[in-house]
């Protein structure tokens, strides 16, 4: 990053320094990677609870007449299945069908909805939404992403925590959303969660965001858990096999490629992207976005390895990581679709040595799997 264009800090970024945590560039931002340690922080998460600022991530509010029709033509999932409160997960693509964005999508009402997208692509998002945007349409949108800062609660005791700092029923359910009006603004709770775990995701006016930081910190302590980083979030999430915007997924290859079809609604009409995976489903897919897990001792798989099958180099490592629950190497690669069959075994290049891995089935984290 040149000085030219200098990173971007959150609303806690003081506060995370103060608290000791280790400091890395983030998709243009200085992000908190750390406080103690990742393997503490992803154990916390599994076993008591985490808080992670994603102040980073955007924030989009669409809303009037045209809202439903708008973001069910420039969206995978069929948003008019949700109700006032619900939410989905969902993908906007190109006209070729290669992935944009992953996001979530929430309805706020009958004609508002709430998109949290991804940090490095609040702009490439709203540039495309307003380009789908007709002047006949009566749409709204408003990027409140300057405004507003987020948290992540993740962990068995999340509800613990939300009882303290929100008080009972407060907890938002998986994939619903509470919105409140407050004297400083709107403040959204969101049952979504990248870690596999249990847990809320609480989005606020920035200008109250220490505040609410500081009182959930302190609840999150109090049922023995910690602040986390980014690291201990990529870990996790790379567990349940949840793909990362421009590791996993870009617009070099589509969702139906990603392993992400379920996501995609075929019948609900016309979208974006749509003629290009009717295409490719018919012509069928090239490749495939395969996980695999390290078998016998080796270093631990990172982006960018090659990866071989039947000796052939057929691919690279998307994401890759040491797994701290399971105590392997753990990662996902797009390799030709022979090659992605579980049980499959590939080799991971490191450093010029060839390690022997297998093709398995996501999650790689279950409950039961310790």
């Amino acid at each position: 990053m040149s000085d030219s264009f200098p990173l971007r800090r959150t609303p806690l970024h003081a506060v995370h320094v103060e608290m000791g945590a280790r400091m890395v560039p983030f998709a243009g931002w200085d992000m908190p990677v750390q406080y103690t340690g990742i393997v503490e922080e992803h154990k916390a998460v599994r076993q008591s609870v985490g808080v992670f600022d994603i102040s980073h991530m955007g924030q989009f509010i669409v809303s009037g007449k045209g809202a439903e029709a708008f973001l069910n033509r420039v969206l995978t999932n069929n948003i008019t299945k949700l109700q006032p409160g619900e939410g989905q997960y969902t993908l906007l693509l190109s006209q070729k069908g290669g992935v944009i964005d992953d996001l979530i999508a929430y309805r706020t009402s009958e004609r508002e909805f709430f998109l949290v997208v991804n940090a490095s692509r609040i702009d490439a998002d709203w540039e495309h939404l307003e380009s789908q945007l007709t002047k006949d349409v009566d749409v709204m949108m408003a990027n409140a992403s300057d405004f507003t800062a987020g948290l992540a609660i993740q962990g068995p005791k999340a509800r613990e925590v939300a009882a303290t700092v929100f008080g009972s029923g407060s907890f938002p359910e998986h994939n619903t959303i509470l919105v409140t009006m407050t004297d400083n603004g709107p403040m959204w709770l969101c049952g979504t969660g990248y870690t596999g775990e249990e847990g809320f995701e609480f989005f606020m006016p920035a200008e109250v965001a220490e505040m609410w930081f500081r009182k959930i910190v302190d609840a999150v302590k109090a049922a023995g858990g910690v602040p986390c980083g980014l690291g201990a979030r990529d870990t996790l999430r790379l567990e349940m096999g949840y793909p990362l915007n421009g590791n996993d997924l870009s617009e070099d290859r589509t969702p139906l490629q990603a392993g992400l079809g379920f996501f995609v609604d075929l019948d609900k009409g016309d979208f974006t992207g749509r003629e290009a995976l009717m295409a490719q489903k018919d012509a069928g897919l090239p490749d495939k976005l395969a996980a695999f897990r390290m078998t016998g001792a080796a270093p631990p798989p990172r982006p960018h390895y090659p990866v071989a099958h039947a000796g052939q180099i057929v691919g690279e490592v998307c994401s890759g990581t040491q797994s701290p629950s399971l105590s392997a190497g753990i990662g996902m690669a797009y390799v030709p679709l022979n090659a992605a069959v579980i049980g499959t075994t590939l080799e991971i290049e490191i450093r010029g040595r060839r390690f022997p891995a297998e093709v398995v089935k996501k999650p790689f984290y279950r409950k039961s799997s310790l």
